[in-house]
């Protein structure tokens, strides 16, 4: 089947799922781009669920596809700004490195917002719905939600890393505190011990906590930098700085020698 083939039979398939979807669709023009914006908006809000393997494959074809339009980045094509440590600005799903990094909720089961801009939904979205499956068989061995600052790892499915590592970092209320520094820490941490333990060599850290966390973009970067450089004494990694606003590239571009 076609790109567009595979789309639309993605999107009938998630409808006869989500009966209660179908008036959406009603409004829904058949060019390319309308179709693919609705299969995001469905695979956003489908539950964790297990489909049928012709789904997956008329999925894992269009997600396949949106990795080639897009375009892998590699390691070496990444300025290194200190040994082992790149800043690179962009869509996190395009990285060829060991693992990337999920700011995610306490749920773990990725942003059921339809087409929002978080790098949670993004991740997801590029991966595949067999993450949020994988995700929720771990949230439900856990049987509990997943707390600040810790971090669990799994497959990329779709995506061009080899695996994806996901954390819960803090969220501010009522200005910055110690406590949030502490966690934040906590999850840079978290993300890059298990990226080790796991005998990966390298790694993409997004800006966990920034946006709508709200914690200070400066701050943050800062506990990034220093959290790094602190941990690879005890383990080299190659670390890559994502960023995907102007601002924090400018931050972390200040911060980074």
């Amino acid at each position: 089947m076609t790109y567009l083939e595979n789309v639309k039979y993605c999107n009938g398939y998630l409808l006869s799922v989500m009966p209660e979807m179908k008036a959406q669709a009603a409004h829904v023009s058949g060019d390319e781009h309308s179709q693919r914006q609705f299969m995001r908006f469905l695979m956003n809000i489908c539950p964790p669920n297990e489909l049928a393997d012709a789904f997956y494959a008329a999925q894992d074809a269009v997600l396949s596809e949106d990795v080639v339009r897009k375009g892998v980045i590699s390691l070496a094509q990444i300025q290194e700004r200190e040994p082992g440590i790149h800043l690179w600005r962009g869509d996190i799903t395009r990285l060829d490195v060991g693992a990337i990094v999920n700011a995610a909720n306490n749920k773990m089961l990725g942003c059921f917002v339809p087409l929002h801009g978080c790098v949670d939904n993004a991740i997801h979205s590029a991966a595949g719905l067999q993450l949020r499956n994988e995700c929720a068989m771990l949230m439900n061995k856990q049987a509990c939600d997943e707390p600040t600052g810790k971090a669990k790892i799994t497959q990329a499915y779709n995506l061009p890393c080899d695996r994806i590592i996901h954390t819960v970092g803090p969220i501010v209320f009522g200005g910055l505190k110690n406590r949030h520094r502490e966690l934040l820490a906590n999850s840079y941490q978290a993300c890059y011990s298990l990226a080790a333990k796991n005998g990966l060599a390298s790694i993409a850290l997004c800006c966990i906590s920034t946006g709508e966390y709200r914690f200070p973009n400066l701050d943050a970067a800062q506990i990034a930098v220093d959290t790094v450089r602190e941990l690879k004494r005890e383990y080299n990694l190659s670390v890559v700085f994502n960023v995907f606003k102007e601002e924090d590239y400018a931050i972390y571009d200040r911060l980074l020698a």
